[in-house]
């Protein structure tokens, strides 16, 4: 008896590809051309102006840079009368005419100005030693090569390596101007009279500058750069991390496609309100900002060997500024969807860069960073982990003001982001997907 064959099953058909409107027909269509091209053409304007608009000609933008005046000459006596001619120095830089605006010379004691310099509060310093009016008295004397008066100049490399730089220079210009100024009046001393020419060319320009480290910071410290970078890896974290979660929570959710390469895949659609939704992204936020937060500090402090002090305190406000660009970020997306991606880029990243006084000092920053800096989040946070890093987590070096304005942003993104969302609630407003639309 024949045996009875097994049945055949036909081959599964591969799915057509969709056939339906081209792809040039589409792009014939003028309206699917406007919204992207004027959002990508407004961003791509608006950050050239901002990023290039501060930092052209800081020179020209300087605005009352602090430098300090520290005069410790005890004086001497001078074509036989008592003077003091450090405090004339010091005088006449501080009032020099055509400076306008630019410095703010401060006139500090010692003291003072190395308290200041440890706390990033002066750029820089210009010291006039005990012994200047005594070394100046010596001048044109009999001595074949007679010592020549110094000023000291003392740089701050943690309020950044450009600022230090700025105040350098203004230091070096403005010592330069005094010692001309100093060289005409020994000239006419009757001592400087009969002066030989190596003599005489000392008188007309007497004055030497030296230059040294007032506040030193580590060899691994960029500069004075690490702590912006430090911070922008921060906000970065916080900012990324936000989005990445809200992608992950709305297609866990069944609000949103999930898509890797050609594979399309929905969850079931889990009835949540907004408000819900929010307080879940923004319990990720904070949650995996100690993940992030750990993981910037390993690879900074242990893998590179950053210079970096009070690692403990670091990490606390390193978890902080994340969670607070994190939960900013939520708040933003919650109240204005899609939109909410490029708002709070800018908000955090575009007009945060340009403003936080990090690469160029807000004293060389035109009027309208120096208008933003003072509530937008990079700056504050730039100031805080600059305090840690360089000047020994000082309050008054910047910390202080960190702390304070992430809890401000902190409690204002909580109540906007969920003020919205119950709103919406309220309203009936709730999230729908085609299917059920």
């Amino acid at each position: 008896m024949p045996s009875q064959s097994e049945p055949t099953l036909p081959e599964p058909r591969r799915p057509e590809p969709p056939t339906g409107v081209k792809a040039r027909r589409v792009l014939r269509n003028p309206r699917i051309w406007v919204v992207p091209g004027i959002l990508v053409g407004l961003l791509s304007l608006l950050m050239s102006l901002l990023y290039l608009g501060g930092i052209l000609d800081p020179r020209a933008d300087l605005h009352h840079l602090p430098i300090a005046l520290v005069n410790t000459d005890r004086g001497a006596t001078v074509a036989g009368q008592r003077q003091n001619l450090g405090e004339q120095v010091v005088t006449g830089i501080a009032t020099a005419p055509g400076q306008g605006d630019a410095v703010s010379w401060r006139q500090l004691d010692e003291a003072t100005a190395k308290e200041q310099l440890a706390s990033g509060k002066i750029y820089g310093a210009l010291q006039v030693p005990p012994e200047f009016t005594a070394t100046v008295a010596a001048l044109g004397g009999a001595s074949e090569k007679p010592a020549r008066p110094t000023v000291l100049q003392y740089t701050n490399p943690g309020v950044g390596s450009l600022g230090s730089s700025l105040a350098a220079q203004i230091g070096q210009q403005a010592v330069h101007q005094a010692s001309l100024a100093l060289g005409v009046q020994l000239a006419a001393l009757p001592q400087a009279r009969g002066a030989g020419d190596a003599a005489r060319l000392l008188i007309a320009d007497p004055i030497a500058l030296t230059t040294t480290v007032g506040h030193p910071i580590g060899n691994r410290s960029g500069l004075g750069l690490s702590a912006f970078y430090y911070t922008l890896l921060l906000v970065l974290a916080g900012f990324f991390g936000a989005n990445i979660i809200g992608n992950g929570v709305d297609v866990a959710l069944g609000y949103a496609d999930n898509e890797v390469g050609p594979w399309r895949a929905r969850h079931p659609v889990v009835p949540i309100s907004r408000t819900s939704t929010l307080a879940v992204k923004c319990a990720m936020s904070v949650g995996l900002s100690l993940l992030t937060s750990s993981l910037i500090m390993l690879a900074a402090a242990v893998i590179l060997d950053m210079d970096a002090d009070h690692l403990p305190l670091l990490w606390i406000f390193s978890v902080c500024a994340s969670s607070a660009v994190g939960l900013g970020v939520q708040a933003i997306n919650a109240a204005f969807g899609g939109l909410g991606l490029l708002i709070s880029m800018f908000v955090f990243i575009v007009l945060g860069l340009p403003s936080s006084g990090a690469t160029i000092p807000l004293d060389a920053l035109p009027s309208f960073y120096r208008f933003l800096s003072l509530f937008e989040p990079m700056r504050q946070l730039t100031d805080g982990v600059r305090a840690i890093l360089f000047f020994d987590a000082q309050a008054d070096a910047g910390l202080t003001r960190a702390w304070i304005w992430m809890a401000i942003g902190t409690v204002a993104a909580l109540l906007f982001g969920f003020a919205m969302t119950r709103y919406y609630d309220r309203k009936g407003l709730h999230r729908t997907v085609p299917e059920l639309a």
